[in-house]
């Protein structure tokens, strides 16, 4: 398997989702007083676009190898109920409920981001390939 450009773009945005995520929850944490509003929305709306780019460069990732209808892998039904994750926890958020919005945000980063992450290091995924077989040379 190599590393096409659409992969590079999909990883990327995937990594830094990875990484910003815990920025944008950590800063809303707290008394009121502690508020970081302005790094959270910051943190927030940045998480957001990299999670819309991830999910929809994985449309155009597909995979013969694995069990698939037309290339779809299961891994892609993360797609839909990353969009609609999204769709939920923003309205919440304009419906003032903010403890929802918090909930669907979380519950999103955990699947998405850490579980799917965690998914992607399987020996048989690129990330996986990279890990355990090229920079550690176990499999």
């Amino acid at each position: 398997m190599n590393l096409t450009p659409l992969i590079a773009v999909h990883a990327t945005a995937a990594i830094a989702a990875l990484l910003i995520g815990p920025v944008a929850l950590w800063a809303r944490r707290g008394p009121a007083s502690t508020h970081r509003v302005h790094l959270h929305r910051a943190a927030g709306y940045a998480w957001v676009t990299l999670m819309l780019l991830t999910a929809f460069s994985a449309l155009f990732i597909r995979d013969t190898q694995l069990p698939n209808i037309a290339g779809f892998t299961p891994i892609h039904l993360l797609i839909p109920l990353t969009l609609g994750s999204l769709f939920v926890a923003f309205r919440r958020l304009l419906q003032g409920n903010i403890a929802g919005h918090r909930q669907a945000m979380v519950s999103l980063y955990i699947g998405a981001c850490v579980v799917a992450g965690a998914f992607t290091l399987l020996p048989q995924r690129y990330l996986g390939q990279l890990l355990w077989s090229q920079w550690l040379g176990l499999v």
